[in-house]
C-alpha cells in the first residue's frame, strides 16, 4: 500500500475513478505515512478518524457514480484556515484551543469537491516568518538534509511544503503574503502557486496583512497545482476583496505550447552578491524557454529596490490592526489580571511570540502620529509605483522569469536571531504581493549540496492559465524528479 503515497493528485484521481483502489485505502496509506513522519513536525493536529469518515463517504459517492472532481483525495490544511469543529490556532498561543464553528470558504469548496482532510499543518505564527521557526508547536524540519544538518522548509507555509515533499498529503492548502507559498515550495522541491489577489476567498482564513494575503495550493507538479486551484478559486460574497469573475479550466490550459510567448527578464532582480548557482539556474531557465519557442525580452522594474522596505512597513501596519482583536476577552487564551488593561497586557504578552510582537510594534510605530505620512503613506506610494512598473513591463512581455529565492534552504536556527537576513529571503517574491499579481515557483534544479532550487514566473492579473502553461514548460525542460532520502522514517 505504500506505493499509494507515491501517486500525484492526477494519478490518484484517475485511479479512484477507475476503482483501482478505494479512497479508504489511499487515505489510510497517507495516514500511516503521516504518523511515521512526525519527526518533521509538519502536522500540528492529525485528524485520522475524520479523514477515514470522509474517505468512506467518497467511496460511497464513487460507487454511485456521483463523485466530485477531487473525490477521495487526501490533503493537508494549513493551520490558518478555519475548519469547523477542528482546532485552528494560527500556530499561536494566543488562540489557545480555539475551535471554529464555521468553515473557511476555500476548505469548504475543497470538501464540496470531495477532498479528504488529513490534518492541520504547521506554519509560522500568524504566518509571520520565512522559515517556519516561529510556530508555537516548534519548527518544521525540511525533508531535505545537507551535511547531516536539519534545514528549514521555508515559511510561513513550511508545514504545507514539508507535508507535500514528504508525501504526507497529495497536496496542501497554503497562504502567501510576501512569498509564503513560493519560497517554501522552492526550498522543498514542490510547486507553489500564489494566485491573483482576489482570486481565492480570504473568508475564514486567519488574517496577517489583509491587502497582501492570498490562499493558494502547494502540490507535487504543475498539473496537480492547476487541479487544486480549480477548486480553491471563485467569487465569495462574504469576502469583499473577492473578484466576481469566472474561474477558467486551469488543467485544460496545460497545452505544453509556449511558442511566441514573450518572457521578460527583469534586470533589477540581478542583485549584488547573488550566488553563482542561482544566476546559473536563472540563465538555464532562460535557455529552456528559448528552446521551447519563447521570445526573451529584457525589461525594467525600476522600483524593485524599494519593494522590501515598503512591504515591511505595509505588512506590519496591517498586522498591528488585525491582531488587535486578540485580547483574551472573547475567545482564545486568557491570562487573568486585576483589571481589564492588565488582563489585555498579560494575555498579549504571554500569547504572542517574539516575531509577532516585533511586527506589531513596527506596525504600531509606522501608523502613529508623526510617522504615518513619513512611513506608511510613502510605502503605499511606492506600492503604486511597483504596480505601475509591472503594468509597463507587460506591454513588452507576457510573463516574467526570475529565481524564487536568493539561496537554497538554510539550517534550522542559523538566521533565527537575525530578522533582517530572514526578511531578505523575500527579495524576489514580495513584489508580486504588493502588485496583487499571480506567481508560481517550479523546482528547476539542485545546488552544489544537492538541495532544490526554484524558478519563479510572475504573470498579469488573473492570467493563471498563462502562468501555469509557462510553468509546465519549465517543468518539462527541467525534468526535476529528485526526492529527499526518507531519513525521518527511522527517527520515530
Amino acid at each position: 500500500m505504500s506505493s499509494l503515497i507515491d501517486l500525484t493528485l492526477a494519478e490518484a484521481r484517475d485511479g479512484l475513478q477507475k476503482k483501482a483502489f478505494s479512497s479508504h485505502e489511499l487515505t489510510q496509506a497517507h495516514i500511516q505515512n503521516m504518523e511515521n513522519s512526525r519527526a518533521l513536525n509538519a502536522v500540528v493536529l492529525e485528524t485520522p478518524e475524520q479523514a477515514l469518515k470522509m474517505a468512506q463517504l467518497s467511496d460511497d459517492k464513487i460507487a454511485k457514480g456521483k463523485a466530485g472532481p477531487l473525490e477521495g483525495i487526501p490533503i493537508g490544511v494549513k493551520d490558518l484556515f478555519c475548519t469547523k469543529g477542528v482546532r485552528t490556532t494560527a500556530c499561536s498561543n494566543i488562540l489557545g484551543e480555539f475551535t471554529p464553528t464555521y468553515e473557511s470558504t476555500v476548505t469548504s469548496q475543497l470538501w464540496q469537491a470531495g477532498a479528504v482532510m488529513l490534518g492541520k499543518l504547521n506554519n509560522d505564527e500568524f504566518a509571520m516568518g520565512s522559515s517556519n521557526e516561529t510556530s508555537r508547536f516548534g519548527p518544521v524540519i525540511n525533508p531535505w538534509k545537507s551535511d547531516g544538518m536539519d534545514l528549514v522548509p521555508g515559511g510561513s507555509s513550511g508545514g504545507s511544503s514539508a507535508a507535500v515533499a514528504a508525501q504526507i498529503g497529495v497536496g496542501a492548502t497554503a497562504t502567501d503574503t510576501g512569498g509564503s507559498i513560493r519560497q517554501p515550495a522552492a526550498f522543498t522541491g514542490c510547486v507553489g502557486l500564489k494566485p491573483t489577489y482576489g482570486r481565492c476567498s480570504r473568508w475564514g482564513i486567519v488574517a496577517f496583512a489583509s491587502s497582501l494575503d492570498q490562499a493558494g495550493p502547494i502540490a507535487r507538479n504543475v498539473q496537480d497545482t492547476a487541479i487544486m486551484l480549480q477548486h480553491m478559486a471563485g467569487h465569495d460574497a462574504k469576502d469583499t476583496t473577492s473578484i466576481d469573475t469566472p474561474v477558467p479550466d486551469y488543467e485544460s490550459a496545460l497545452t505544453g505550447d509556449i511558442r511566441g510567448l514573450r518572457v521578460g527578464i527583469p534586470r533589477e532582480y540581478r542583485v549584488d552578491g547573488m550566488p553563482s548557482e542561482i544566476e546559473a539556474l536563472w540563465q538555464q531557465g532562460i535557455e529552456w524557454m528559448k528552446s521551447a519557442g519563447a521570445e526573451i525580452v529584457d525589461v525594467s522594474l525600476p522600483h524593485t529596490k524599494y519593494a522590501l522596505p515598503a512591504y515591511y512597513i505595509i505588512a506590519p501596519a496591517e498586522a498591528s490592526s488585525n491582531l488587535a482583536r486578540y485580547d483574551g476577552l472573547r475567545y482564545g487564551a486568557r491570562v487573568e489580571g486585576n483589571s481589564l488593561d492588565e488582563m489585555y497586557e498579560a494575555t498579549r504578552a504571554a500569547g504572542f511570540g517574539d516575531e509577532v510582537k516585533r511586527r506589531i510594534m513596527i506596525g504600531t510605530y509606522v501608523l502613529s502620529a508623526g510617522y504615518y505620512d513619513a512611513y506608511y503613506v510613502k510605502a503605499l506610494q511606492v506600492r503604486r509605483l511597483i504596480a505601475n512598473d509591472f503594468h509597463e513591463a507587460y506591454k513588452k512581455c507576457d510573463v516574467l522569469l526570475s529565481p524564487t529565492t536568493p539561496s537554497a534552504a538554510f539550517p534550522v536556527g542559523s538566521n533565527h536571531d537575525d530578522p533582517l537576513t530572514m526578511y531578505l529571503n523575500d527579495v524576489f517574491t514580495v513584489t508580486a504581493n504588493l502588485a496583487g499579481l499571480p506567481a508560481i515557483s517550479v523546482p528547476a534544479g539542485l545546488d552544489a549540496k544537492g538541495l532544490p532550487l526554484g524558478l519563479q514566473l510572475i504573470g498579469p492579473a488573473f492570467e493563471e492559465q498563462l502562468l501555469l502553461r509557462a510553468a509546465q514548460a519549465i517543468e518539462t525542460a527541467a525534468e526535476f524528479n529528485a526526492q529527499p532520502t526518507t531519513w525521518w522514517l527511522n527517527n520515530e
